[in-house]
């Protein structure tokens, strides 16, 4: 599946959840896939949590993820700037 597919499986929707990226069809947010995953969740677990995703919708989460990225810069502490 190319990124532009899966990117249409993300849907904005001021109307549903507060307008937080979501699984198109869904209530469940980007941001709870990529947290997820971000604390080591396996992408089996994430579906057998969440039945209605499929495979796709995961690296269609990541994929918007990563688009956001190009977007904006989120400040982090580096090791320099750490006590």
């Amino acid at each position: 599946m190319l990124r532009k597919e899966l990117l249409e499986r993300i849907s904005v929707d001021p109307n549903v959840c507060f307008g937080k990226p979501c699984i198109s069809g869904t209530r469940i947010w980007v941001s709870l896939i990529v947290d997820n995953l971000a604390d080591g969740v396996s992408e089996d677990e994430i579906l057998a949590a969440y039945p209605s995703l499929v495979r796709e919708d995961i690296r269609a989460a990541l994929a918007y993820a990563a688009e956001m990225t190009r977007e904006r810069v989120i400040p982090v502490a580096t090791e320099a700037s750490r006590p």
